[in-house]
């Protein structure tokens, strides 16, 4: 299980390769009525996702064999990439490999938008689009480690990318000690996970979409299980089932909402029109959350959303 000192370890080797995203604390009603929300934007990382953190901190640390549910079994620390994503991650992946000098190949699922495509390609990447969603391009991506020996990089569930993912959250405690509750969407859990380790304590609450409800499904059945993919966020949020780093830590989740695609829409909208800021589906996810209500609140809780992606069609956003 990833801790606080992993994820500060991170935060020291990948310094200087990402940004250091500011925080914005939007005042009282602009987008939650009666309180103000500290948002964490991320973003604004170059790929326009918090992802480059976790792939940076992959590709800066030591292969390691160990029990990690997605081991990584190539010695060289040089070899080259391969990762499966929906598209943030393998975007992520890409950019991290060409600023590292690295070779990196990348097996999206056929749900990528089109103007993720478009990026990997300005990045240098080698890129296949497999059929379905992102479990299959997982499974054509573990095929072709195993046929070519590259280096593993595993969207949410190894602990070098868990910890490179948390250092937003310890970045927005650093910059807001007076937070007392992180909201985050979850997916495969990647960031919530990391978010678990720097919260120290705080309370952290993940958010889903009926169409990417890992955790809540997780937790239902009392173990990881499969889930049927789809809706607004999926091409961010759409992992198949949680991450075994996610689910080692749920214990420490409060709580699991679910949020509608038309609740995800209004919160891009007022995002938009409090900020002049566009935040893709998943991104906008945990936000949404907390303009619906359904997170819990107390009068004196200082809240903190971390809005982690943005790579969507602005064309797109109600307005």
């Amino acid at each position: 299980m990833v801790g606080l000192s992993e994820v500060q370890a991170a935060a020291r080797r990948i310094h200087g390769l990402v940004r250091r995203t500011p925080s914005l604390r939007v005042e009282p009603g602009a987008l939650v009525a009666g309180r103000s929300v500290t948002l964490k934007l991320d973003l604004l990382q170059p790929t326009g996702s918090f992802k480059v953190r976790g792939a940076c901190a992959l590709m800066t640390d030591p292969p390691d064999p160990g029990p990690d549910p997605a081991p990584d079994p190539a010695p060289d620390p040089d070899a080259p990439v391969v990762a499966a994503s929906g598209g943030n991650f393998g975007l992520a992946v890409a950019w991290a490999a060409a600023r590292l000098g690295r070779e990196a190949m990348v097996f999206v699922p056929a749900t990528t938008p089109a103007d993720k495509l478009a990026h990997f390609a300005e990045l240098g990447a080698d890129v296949e689009v497999v059929p379905g969603f992102y479990a299959e391009a997982l499974a054509a991506a573990e095929a072709y480690r195993e046929a070519t020996g590259a280096r593993w990089a595993h969207a949410y569930d190894q602990a070098a990318v868990v910890a490179g993912q948390g250092t937003a959250a310890l970045e927005l405690l650093a910059d807001h000690p007076e937070l007392t509750i992180l909201v985050v969407a979850c997916g495969g859990g990647g960031l919530l996970a990391g978010t678990v380790a720097a919260a120290e304590g705080r309370r952290v609450v993940a958010v889903e979409t009926p169409g990417t409800a890992t955790l809540h499904a997780a937790r239902r059945a009392g173990r990881p299980v499969d889930v049927e993919v789809g809706g607004l966020a999926a091409s961010s949020l759409g992992a198949r089932r949680i991450g075994a780093h996610a689910w080692a830590v749920q214990h420490r989740v409060e709580q699991v909402v679910l949020v509608s695609d038309d609740q995800v829409r209004e919160a891009q909208r007022r995002l938009w029109a409090a900020t002049r800021l566009v935040a893709e589906p998943g991104g906008a996810a945990a936000l949404a959350a907390v303009i619906s209500g359904a997170v819990p609140l107390g009068p004196d809780d200082e809240v903190g959303v971390l809005v982690c992606g943005a790579n969507t069609d602005p064309g797109t956003i109600p307005v």
